[in-house]
């Protein structure tokens, strides 16, 4: 009898998922608590799948023997509780995919900051070097996708801690973890703790032959790290120190130890700002572990192209200068993105809170902010914030309102900073939607 799959969402990872299940022969349905996509419901007729939307029906319940939850739905939704209730075995799409992979190899990236860049390093790095690999992930495809129509002998995949929730043996052959910092809290009891663990189940399967890849000056990581147990070989990251094992930035030369060590300046690497530093670092080692040449990592470094909605420079308008960071949907994120501005700074903020502290950002709102915009269906918590701090505040309700209010406070040899440090499904499809529309506003100055 083929085993019986229920998939929860008909987004990228559900849809990828239900079609790799099909390939490999589970009887397979698809269920959405909301409207599927059009090209969604067309791959799924094409594969042959079932499904339905607009909502779950109470029998699949006794009909799956096991369910593939999309990231984006909370264990505390009714329907996954009754799920759990019967017993079923709840699983991510990255199991799904860890299962059916064969003999390739994983690097999985997780980390509340730097997760997507030092992904696109990664990968570009092992790609330009002529390895057979894919990104997967959260940043492009799904993996379950590329599992089943175009598997490779390497996956980079970016993953976030909801995956990380549902994995039962998924064991990435190099775990890297880039810090760990208050995010999605609304989603983990408004723990911390329940966030760090999910983040360290990246290496609870992971075998003595392993890599694990961390931020030796991240203090929350390293609070934990002798707490939680792990098998793997530790390759940590520091500016703060030399290190014996790893990398680490000294008189700003990288360090990369390992059989071949090398060094290499911090001004030769394409993404500046002391976040990319570390970003770089465990992009290098990841490489080191694949076993890359130096020389084919310090050209693909030097070479690297940014990416969009990541302090995307967009365009110099009447000597203001507009950047793009639509991906900072947390705190920490905006924090880095302050730290690199040389410039005073007409900040947009908002969209939908997850359980912000805003008081670690106060000390650069102050130093290097003029004026701050909200963009956001609700803007009370950013007042209540930085009210007393900067002198000017404004409110719009769109990305084009937003970038107007923006021109007009701002004055030659200024930059008006897109980094919302929220989530964006107030007013936008996701922060990708916000950060073209906010694009496309700038373009029609």
């Amino acid at each position: 009898m083929n085993r019986r799959i229920l998939i929860l969402g008909a987004g990228e990872s559900g849809v990828g998922a239900a079609i790799l299940a099909k390939k490999e022969g589970y009887q397979v349905f698809v269920s959405d608590g909301g409207v599927v996509k059009e090209q969604y419901q067309a791959e799924m007729k094409s594969w042959g799948i079932d499904y339905e939307e607009g909502g779950h029906s109470d029998d699949k319940i006794n009909w799956a023997q096991e369910v593939m939850k999309s990231p984006g739905i909370p264990h505390k939704s009714p329907f996954v509780k009754k799920l759990v209730e019967k017993g079923v075995l709840l699983i991510s799409d990255i199991e799904l995919a860890y299962r059916h992979k064969g003999a390739s190899r994983i690097i999985g990236i997780t980390g509340s900051n730097g997760k997507t860049t030092t992904t696109a390093l990664t990968y570009y790095i092992c790609k330009t070097a002529g390895l057979d690999c894919a990104m997967v992930g959260n940043i492009g495809i799904s993996f379950a996708r590329q599992v089943a129509v175009d598997p490779k002998e390497l996956y980079i995949t970016e993953i976030s801690s909801f995956q990380l929730d549902d994995i039962v043996e998924f064991r990435p052959d190099v775990a890297v973890l880039t810090n760990i910092t208050e995010d999605h809290l609304d989603r983990y009891d408004y723990s911390f703790e329940n966030y760090i663990r999910a983040k360290f189940n990246i290496v609870k399967n992971q075998v003595a032959g392993d890599s694990f890849i961390y931020c030796e000056d991240d203090p929350v990581t390293m609070q934990y790290i002798n707490q939680i147990p792990f098998l793997s070989k530790p390759l940590p990251f520091a500016m703060s120190k030399e290190l014996p094992r790893g990398a680490y930035i000294n008189n700003n030369h990288m360090v990369i130890q390992g059989p071949e060590p090398f060094t290499m300046s911090i001004y030769d690497f394409a993404l500046k700002g002391k976040h990319n530093q570390y970003n770089t670092m465990a992009a290098c080692l990841s490489a080191t572990v694949m076993d890359i040449r130096k020389q084919k990592i310090r050209d693909a470094v030097i070479s690297f192209k940014g990416l969009e909605h990541r302090l995307e420079f967009v365009a110099m308008i009447r000597g203001v200068e507009f950047i793009n960071d639509s991906k900072a949907t947390n705190v920490n994120s905006t924090w880095f993105a302050l730290e690199s501005m040389q410039k005073p700074v007409i900040l947009i903020l908002g969209g939908v809170d997850k359980g912000n502290d805003y008081t670690s950002m106060m000390e650069l709102v102050k130093e290097k902010v003029k004026a701050i915009v909200c963009m956001g269906a609700d803007n009370t918590k950013i007042h209540k914030a930085f009210g007393h701090e900067v002198e000017v505040m404004v409110n719009t309700a769109s990305a084009k309102e937003a970038v107007h209010a923006a021109f007009r406070l701002a004055d030659k040899g200024d930059v008006v900073l897109l980094s919302p440090a929220c989530a964006s499904f107030d007013l936008f499809k996701n922060y990708e939607d916000r950060g073209r529309q906010f694009k496309e506003a700038v373009r029609e100055l």
